[in-house]
């Protein structure tokens, strides 16, 4: 029997999910179907747990400098922007994931001239798209919302210590990702 749950899939398997993901793809199509042709593969609440534990890695990197790097890269980034540059870096694996987290300037060594956007939407739904094949109910019936803060409407506030208006602020967060990507 299904029942609501807070608990977050196991951190160890949730990249190795992502690793085997980018192992097994050469684009985010084919990244997309093979993370719900895997998380299939697990339990209805190993799968909650796989977007309990990617909300997680969102609210970790909800932060101003962050948010600048995905400014750069994209060419400005709306609040919606913002979430699906940070299921972009999450996508490119733990290494990538947690050098972003520790200093988003680290972005720089995932450029590539053939992306026209760092942004990966439809990552933030793999889990619920393998859970509603699974089960046929939707996965966000069964999280314990009481019980799990660490999402999208509980991120913390924070103050901007860049501006668009001021260049030289988004250079000092993210000196080489400035020099190669803003125009």
């Amino acid at each position: 029997m299904l029942t609501k749950t807070a608990e977050m899939l196991n951190e160890d398997l949730y990249w190795a999910i992502i690793r085997n993901s980018l192992q097994n793809s050469e684009d985010q199509d084919e990244q997309e179907m093979y993370l719900i042709s895997a998380l299939k593969q697990l339990s209805p609440v190993e799968i909650v747990g796989f977007r309990l534990r990617t909300d997680k890695l969102l609210y970790d990197t909800y932060n101003s400098e962050m948010w600048c790097a995905g400014f750069i890269m994209n060419g400005g980034c709306s609040d919606d922007g913002f979430e699906y540059f940070r299921n972009w870096v999450i996508s490119r694996g733990k290494e990538v994931y947690y050098k972003a987290k520790e200093n988003p300037d680290s972005l720089i060594d995932q450029t590539d001239l053939e992306l026209e956007e760092y942004e990966f939407e439809s990552f933030w739904y793999v889990a619920l798209e393998a859970f509603r094949e699974k089960t046929g109910k939707e996965l966000y019936d069964f999280i314990d919302d009481d019980n799990f803060k660490l999402k999208e409407g509980y991120y913390p506030n924070f103050e901007f210590t860049w501006s668009d208006d001021n260049p030289e602020s988004m250079k000092t967060i993210c000196p080489r990702l400035f020099d190669k990507m803003w125009e």
